[in-house]
């Protein structure tokens, strides 16, 4: 017994300063990386660069596998990061990172990545340009994605090419220039040998490349594998022998702009001149941040899809939405003629808005139609905000707002957010209720009421979790030692995610300090887990929930639904 206690300590302290490394780590690359932002550049093979390598890999976040090992390609993790990044950034030597700044109004072709809403731009053969609109968390995202890039690279270097003055390719790299300049017609059978050339210089097993091979390429890009091992190779080369050394730019009005609410100020003005417009500036009001589909379906999707609403939720309805492009175009076109507003974002915030006034809905053919609402309640919809960005688009939205000279206050009766996250306690699909949002590296801390309670999702399907949340500063940058402290010591965290804290900030400022907002209104905060970061296999770099996450997306929006609509009926029995 004694000993099973003492190796168990040794465990629990060997775990609190690992936890303890990766924090100061953390706070270290942040740190550096907004020095370097406001320096203006770097070379990621200078000091600087080395410097962010080193603490990445003092980390060594569990969404980058084995990034550690040198004679490994991460496989998982580089499908992960290129699918965040531009389309052809591996053959890019100069990349910089830039605001809205019209590279639109010239002949340039915007390169949008897979993952992320973002402009890119491809100046010449050597330079990317990428635009930030999203603030410091976008450009932390990146640079910690182009870090993992550069060290990934670096590796198929040292693998590639043998290591004396005239750096030597090996034969393996020869077979996969070969591919890649497509000079030859290869064979089904000689394609199967170069691919074995290729797991035996990434140190993978044939399968594993294989694998990795069909989910990279596709019918127009087959060998899209060998391109972006063959580019990355020949760029980190290059950097190498001082032929063209690699860095990074940040562009002088990228610079005069983040942190000064550019975007989000835009944005929240159009919002207000909107509902100015159309009369619903007085109205109460209830902001809900999530998915744009959700809120919509559940309220239009049985009358546009001539479908009967019984006693249960119809999940299977909005899988099927989900699938078929032509039912959610049918959805969104009678939402739309029955008064639904949508606000396509112009002002570079990349965050959509749907209006819908709930004295024109008829509930009776949804899952609402027992809540009895008889209130004049407006709904307001945003998509997915971005880590600080939330603060800025909900300060920002908040505020009075003048117009022709008087000045109106916001009618908020309440703030939904719905988003996805990483669970500790539970696995992909859970559902997760915060008491508390706890902003990573800080004394920052956030506890609020929340409306929903861990009873609102009794399920048979599905667990749900309650109890604190971390707002990390990138979801990239996690690893099991510092998650499991957070879960398993008193702050007993249930999961983590990116926005939580930031939204809270602007709630209670506005509503507490600044008496922007009624102090009165009812918060209501849920989130599905879009991954378990302490599973191997159930990273963020295993892939989407797919249709997992229909049935926890729309079970969270029918709770806060179902809270602003009874919250309407509450009040018109008050005014009676």
């Amino acid at each position: 017994m004694g000993k099973d206690f003492v190796y168990l300590c040794e465990i629990y302290f060997m775990t609190n300063s690992r936890a303890r490394e990766t924090t100061e780590a953390i706070e270290r690359l942040y740190i550096s990386m907004r020095h370097l932002f406001y320096r203006g550049f770097f070379k990621p093979a200078g000091v600087s660069g080395e410097s962010i390598r080193s603490l990445l890999k003092t980390i060594n976040p569990e969404i980058y596998g084995t990034m550690n090992i040198p004679s490994k390609l991460e496989l998982d993790g580089l499908m992960y990061v290129l699918d965040r990044l531009p389309e052809g950034i591996e053959e890019c030597a100069f990349i910089h990172l830039t605001s809205d700044e019209g590279f639109d109004k010239g002949s340039f072709e915007p390169i949008v990545p897979k993952k992320r809403r973002r402009n890119c731009y491809r100046i010449d053969e050597h330079q990317m340009n990428i635009e930030v609109l999203l603030g410091r968390s976008e450009i932390y995202d990146i640079l910690t994605h182009l870090t993992f890039l550069f060290i990934e690279a670096d590796k198929i270097r040292h693998l590639a090419f043998i290591q004396d003055e005239n750096w030597k390719p090996t034969r393996a790299f020869k077979i996969i220039e070969e591919v890649v300049k497509g000079e030859k017609k290869f064979s089904r059978k000689e394609k199967e040998v170069a691919l074995i050339h290729l797991s035996s210089l990434i140190g993978r097993s044939f399968d594993e490349t294989l694998r990795a091979y069909n989910t990279f390429g596709d019918d127009n890009n087959p060998d899209r594998l060998f391109k972006i091992i063959y580019n990355l190779g020949k760029v980190s080369l290059e950097d190498a022998k001082g032929a063209r050394e690699r860095e990074i730019y940040f562009s002088a009005i990228l610079k005069e702009r983040v942190g000064h609410h550019y975007f989000g100020e835009k944005w929240a003005n159009k919002v207000k001149e909107v509902l100015f417009e159309n009369n619903l500036h007085m109205r109460p009001l209830h902001i809900i941040s999530a998915n744009m589909h959700s809120v919509k379906n559940m309220l239009y999707a049985n009358e546009a899809l001539k479908k009967k609403h019984n006693n249960e939720v119809d999940y299977k309805l909005y899988e099927e939405i989900s699938n078929k492009k032509d039912l959610r175009d049918k959805v969104l076109k009678y939402a739309l003629d029955e008064g639904m507003i949508h606000i396509a974002d112009k002002s570079g915030s990349n965050i959509d808005v749907q209006i819908i006034d709930l004295s024109k809905m008829n509930l009776k053919n949804t899952p609402f139609a027992d809540c009895k609402f008889s209130g004049d309640d407006v709904v307001m919809v945003f998509d997915y905000a971005f880590g600080e960005q939330a603060f800025e688009v909900m300060d920002e939205l908040l505020k009075p707002f003048e117009h022709k000279g008087e000045v109106y206050m916001m009618h908020v009766k309440s703030v939904s957010i719905m988003g996805k996250a990483g669970i500790l306690t539970g696995e992909k699909g859970d559902i997760m209720i915060p008491t508390s949002h706890i902003f990573e590296g800080t004394a920052d801390n956030y506890p609020f009421e929340n409306a929903l309670k861990l009873d609102d999702f009794v399920d048979d399907e599905l667990k749900a979790f309650e109890g604190p949340m971390i707002t990390v500063l990138g979801t990239s940058l996690q690893n099991k030692d510092i998650l499991s402290y957070f879960m398993n010591t008193s702050w007993k965290a249930i999961g983590l995610e990116m926005e939580g804290a930031h939204y809270q900030k602007a709630i209670q400022v506005a509503s507490k300090i600044r008496h922007h907002i009624s102090p009165d209104l009812f918060v209501c905060y849920a989130y599905y887990a879009s991954d378990n970061p302490l599973e191997t296999g159930s990273t963020l770099s295993s892939g989407g929930l797919g249709l997992t996450g229909v049935k926890p997306t729309y079970l969270i929006t029918l709770r806060i639904l179902e809270k602003i609509l009874r919250s309407g009926k509450k009040e018109a029995s008050a005014k009676k």
